[in-house]
């Protein structure tokens, strides 16, 4: 399992739900952090929480809506912080749930899957050609398993393209120690799934977090967190690497 006392993680969507309980989660075992948020006064509380727990941390914002702006802040990353070790693409958005599905406006999608792939492929793309040239690094995107719904078409059309970008870097990556795999956090009670999903967001730890800590040089996975819950970090990932398959 992999030791990340020290490293270096991002995780993106810092400031509420799953992302912060990922953070905590991470300075716990002594990662330190830059917690990305909206704007920097959203990530203020988790900020105070995992300095509180020994964590160096700092805070970046970016609306990811605005290319640019998510530029920006990696540029900023990587002035403050030259090497960033595992990356947690946790920040989404659920646009719309359309009853009149045959309605869906295009506009769904173009803000879906700004948000929801392009964002973290440009991350992706920036941080994996330093983590392979450093020869160590963990990417975990954050994907959804909602399937047979046209209501809510952006949102699992976007996630489904980031699964497939996600799929297919791992191909050029198996075998070596820079891994990049996807988790499903499942249906919580998070701003993003509502106030009547089944699951509370603590049910995603630490399902959410197992592709930072997974050593056996596979990638192109998809870890459910649903699988994991209640299971002590360690008993984790030997069931991911044990029990999950990479699709190549």
């Amino acid at each position: 399992m992999v030791d990340v006392r020290g490293k270096w993680a991002l995780v993106t969507g810092a400031s509420r739900g799953i992302g912060r309980l990922a953070a905590l989660f991470m300075a716990d075992r002594g990662c330190n952090l830059i917690l990305h948020g909206r704007t920097k006064e959203h990530c203020a509380k988790v900020l105070e929480e995992v300095r509180a727990k020994g964590a160096q941390a700092y805070v970046v914002e970016a609306e990811l809506t605005d290319l640019d702006a998510v530029e920006k802040m990696l540029a900023e990353i990587d002035e403050k912080t030259p090497v960033v070790d595992v990356v947690l693409n946790n920040a989404g958005l659920q646009i719309a749930y359309r009853v009149d599905y045959y309605g869906t406006p295009v506009s769904d999608y173009l803000e879906s899957y700004k948000i929801n792939t392009v964002a973290p492929a440009m991350i992706c793309y920036h941080f994996l050609p330093k983590m392979i040239e450093r020869g160590f690094g963990r990417i975990v995107n954050t994907t959804s398993g909602i399937r047979l719904e046209p209501e809510q078409a952006g949102y699992s059309a976007s996630k489904a393209a980031l699964d497939k970008i996600t799929i297919d870097l791992g191909s050029k990556l198996q075998g070596t120690d820079v891994c990049i795999n996807l988790t499903d956090p499942g249906w919580c009670r998070t701003d993003l799934g509502g106030p009547h999903a089944p699951n509370a967001p603590e049910s995603a730890i630490p399902g959410v977090v197992v592709g930072a800590f997974v050593d056996d040089k596979k990638s192109g996975r998809c870890f459910a967190a649903g699988h994991f819950h209640g299971m002590a970090l360690e008993d984790a990932v030997a069931k991911a690497e044990r029990e999950f398959a990479s699709p190549y």
